[in-house]
């Protein structure tokens, strides 16, 4: 089974209450591709520069994670981005955003990229989620993310872009504003009446809720005590939800998608505990399997 990311790879600076870091390893496709790594060989595709030393892609490779893909703009700079949080960890503030290599992204996929199992449009501007998406006519499943700006500046060809995957990961904020719906079970309705057949519908720290045509299923966020830094937790969910579907279900059913959605919340609490890619990229699959095991303990009860 293979998998196939297409988002930014970033500096970061961060700052949070808990402390900070001036230049760390970020963006979409790698936090997802770390997280994805533990269940399926993943293929990430995005631009660096000059800036980013073979020390970044050791990370990503450490966890053997296909680099190939990556494409490398001579006499340029990495997307950056800096941002700060207040006690309110669910909420990021931009401070300074430099596109940079991303600016003029054109996506390039190789030939095993667009012959993947899977594919996980991240959060890009909707044009190009969709030219990578026909692409990769034969991938058997397909999810995509969002944010708010390309809601705000190009609505219309974002919901083009939802109508041709599968499955759509929009916090629960964002998936509001673009329904008009406040109710959240009215507004995965009318996401699903796009085409996709599951929302997942992010909530932070609260957790995340999952939506089909079958029916309904939310996990809370695991309960931590030590909390860095939330960015690059939602895209580390969906490489845990996606992971995990693309190389160990013989088939996507309800019961897969819930199994998914335990291992994505898992994924994004190690993310959370420290700054960066720095908890993730040390993890190991047996901490994965405990934590998930001390999920399902947590959430299930009867009546006797």
């Amino acid at each position: 089974m293979s998998l196939t990311v297409v988002g930014s790879i970033a500096f970061d600076a961060v700052h949070t209450p808990f402390g900070e870091r001036e230049k760390m390893l970020g963006g979409s496709a790698v936090h997802f591709s770390l997280a994805s790594s533990f269940f399926t060989e993943v293929r990430v595709v995005g631009p660096v520069g000059d800036d980013f030393a073979q020390t970044e892609f050791d990370v990503l490779e450490n966890r053997g994670i296909i680099t190939d893909d990556i494409e490398r703009v001579a006499g340029a700079q990495t997307f950056f981005w800096k941002g700060h949080y207040e006690f309110d960890l669910n909420t990021a503030h931009t401070d300074d955003t430099q596109l940079n290599v991303f600016g003029d992204f054109e996506p390039k996929l190789s030939e095993q990229s667009k012959s993947s199992d899977m594919l996980f449009l991240a959060n890009i501007q909707p044009d190009l989620q969709r030219q990578v998406r026909a692409q990769c006519g034969d991938i058997s499943f397909a999810g995509l993310d969002t944010m708010n700006l390309w809601i705000d500046i190009a609505k219309d060809s974002l919901l083009a872009a939802m109508s041709e995957v599968d499955c759509v990961l929009i916090n629960d904020a964002e998936i509001r504003q673009l329904t008009g719906e406040s109710n959240l079970a009215r507004a995965a309705k009318a996401v699903m009446e796009l085409g996709p057949s599951a929302v997942i519908a992010k909530q932070g720290e609260y957790g995340a809720a999952l939506f089909t045509p079958g029916g309904f299923f939310a996990l809370p966020g695991f309960p931590l005590e030590d909390v860095r830094d939330p960015t690059g937790a939602g895209d580390s969910f969906a490489g845990g939800f996606l992971g995990y579907l693309d190389g160990e279900c013989d088939r996507i059913d309800e019961n897969a998608l819930r199994m998914a959605m335990g291992y994505g919340t898992v994924l994004a609490s190690y993310n959370v505990e420290e700054f960066g890619t720095e908890r993730v990229a040390r993890l190991t699959r047996d901490e994965i399997d405990s934590r998930l095991e001390a999920l399902r303990s947590m959430t299930a009860f009867d009546g006797g």
